[in-house]
């Protein structure tokens, strides 16, 4: 196999790692002996925020106000799209009963966690579609109790339009808290008396570092990093719209990748030059996020063939990947390793990121090897049930005694034991020997 590296990454997302991790640490500490006093010092200290956490529903509805129909309308319609498809996905789920053995009947109930925490970072943008992409897939997944946070927004209140999304999806209970302090409070069940089961949504590195620490503890989406895209693209592609989407991610941050894996070293090269204008052609925030985000973390590989570049795909395993190539069906095929899939140039990240339906809360830094993104499973327990009767109890109490002899757990085999001896008195059973040491 043949690669070439027309662009190298200088940096990988491990880099910041360290930093992140000790900031958490201490912070994490912080709150779990102070509690509801230590998150609003956090609040004030890094947010500027020392006003009410838990917002009132006639704050809510005060701060609705002031989203123009014309947005509401938007928001509204990316809602029932991502809401859509969740119900469908919940809909793939099912409850079943299966007889095992003569007298063995087991079987499954997929149920809702209880409380979910949904959180929508507030950096540099109004992320109002990681408000309904978390609250929306909860709630479809029938969660009874939805906590949702996300910060000040430059140094005022949260943005109105990520709270009317907020509420609009089905929050039961909106703070004004962003950052690790967020993430610990939902966990802890400070301000409301309920500790989350689960805890969703995108953030920066701190926010993700303080759901990886509390792993465990509660259920997290993914292990999340900065924001990454892929663009598979053969000779076929258009260079112009390729270089427009791994710009359009790159916007998302300075550590955020951009890598573009291609058969067409004429079209890695156009790519090459079309990125900078692009870049420079931004508004300020943005073209200081994609500038640094493509000079330390962009890449473009090209390989001999698409079965090399399925390869170095699936190595890659990206939060985000488009195929701007031929036979779309054969990628959708052959490629295993991805958050999301977009294929063909008529769709985009955009689209899912905002509002074509699929999630938008995705595995990074090669998460996507192993797991999926965010959906209604994220919110659901597949909890399992068996139930026999004596006679069955006769043939797997045999079976249970003996393995558990074998193993060396004397304890477990006298519950199989017992039962026998209560249910068949007077009948001779195969035990096995029983455990010495």
């Amino acid at each position: 196999m043949t690669t070439t590296y027309l662009k190298r990454a200088s940096k990988t997302p491990e880099t910041e790692t360290a930093t992140a991790r000790k900031v958490v640490t201490e912070m994490l500490a912080e709150i779990s002996k102070n509690g509801e006093s230590a998150v609003r010092s956090y609040a004030k200290k890094l947010d500027g925020w020392d006003a009410d956490i838990v917002m009132t529903r006639a704050e809510i509805n005060r701060r609705a106000a002031e989203v123009p129909n014309s947005v509401k309308r938007d928001i509204d319609f990316a809602i029932r799209q991502v809401s859509d498809f969740a119900h469908a996905q919940r809909k793939s789920l099912s409850d079943f009963s299966v007889k095992l053995h003569p007298g063995v009947t087991a079987g499954q109930r997929v149920i809702p966690v209880n409380v979910a925490g949904c959180y929508a970072p507030a950096g540099r943008y109004a992320h109002i579609a990681s408000a309904y992409m978390g609250v929306a897939t909860a709630k479809a997944a029938g969660v009874q109790t939805i906590v949702a946070c996300s910060g000040p927004f430059r140094g005022g209140p949260m943005h109105p339009y990520l709270l009317y999304a907020f509420d609009k999806a089905g929050a039961d209970v909106i703070m004004t808290l962003g950052g690790v302090q967020a993430i610990a409070t939902m966990a802890d069940g400070l301000f409301t008396g309920k500790p989350a089961d689960v805890i969703v949504g995108p953030g920066n590195k701190f926010v993700a570092e303080a759901k990886r620490t509390l792993f465990g503890k509660v259920g997290i989406d993914v292990f999340a990093g900065p924001s990454e895209v892929a663009v598979i693209a053969d000779e076929s592609a258009d260079p112009a719209i390729v270089a427009s989407d791994l710009v359009g991610q790159a916007e998302h941050g300075h550590e955020s990748p951009a890598w573009l894996f291609t058969t067409s070293k004429a079209l890695a090269l156009e790519v090459i030059q079309l990125i900078p204008p692009l870049i420079d052609a931004l508004p300020p925030t943005a073209r200081d996020a994609a500038g640094a985000a493509w000079r330390d973390y962009g890449e473009v590989i090209v390989c001999d063939s698409r079965e090399e570049v399925v390869t170095i795909s699936d190595q890659y395993a990206s939060e985000h990947l488009e195929v701007h190539a031929n036979d779309l069906d054969w990628w959708l095929g052959k490629l295993t390793c991805y958050g999301s899939l977009f294929l063909g140039e008529e769709t985009t990240v955009a689209y899912g990121d905002k509002a074509s339906g699929p999630n938008h809360v995705l595995p990074t830094k090669g998460a996507a090897r192993y797991s999926g993104g965010l959906s209604v499973h994220k919110f659901m327990k597949t909890l399992t049930w068996q139930r026999m009767t004596r006679d069955a109890a006769r043939d797997i109490g045999e079976v249970t005694a003996r393995i558990s002899r074998l193993e060396g757990m004397e304890a477990h085999a006298r519950t199989a034991d017992d039962r026998l001896a209560k249910y068949f008195p007077g009948d001779s059973f195969d035990l096995g020997e029983p455990v010495s040491l």
